[in-house]
């Protein structure tokens, strides 16, 4: 019985590890730039897919005429609710910057 408190206390004190999707939270049409943001509460180790928030990231660039995103940086943690002087939700924040040119359908016709 003492192990089994002693190991959910453990785990209770280490956190868990939870997938968040990264949503578009700014975008800098002059500077190409795309920022995607996910929340992390306490005493969760919180994570986002890549390969998905690149996608998502590639996606709005595209809608400025981009043809892709490329990560750049590192992820930007910041505080997003206090309690007293304790943090309980952050904000990490995830940049990418667009790049290349894209080619609509329309703009590749040929005119005879």
């Amino acid at each position: 019985m003492k192990k089994v408190i002693l190991i959910t206390a453990l785990f209770v004190l280490s956190g868990c590890s939870i997938n968040r999707e990264a949503e578009v939270s700014n975008v800098d049409t002059t500077s190409g730039v795309v920022r995607l943001t996910y929340g992390q509460a306490a005493l969760q180790n919180a994570y986002t897919d890549t390969s998905v928030a690149n996608g998502t990231a590639t996606r709005q660039c595209q809608q400025m005429g981009y043809a892709t995103a490329e990560p750049f940086g590192q992820p930007v943690t910041t505080c997003s609710v206090f309690s007293a002087s304790v943090c309980l939700n952050e904000k990490v924040t995830l940049q990418y910057q667009c790049r290349g040119v894209a080619f609509s359908q329309s703009s590749s016709a040929h005119y005879w």
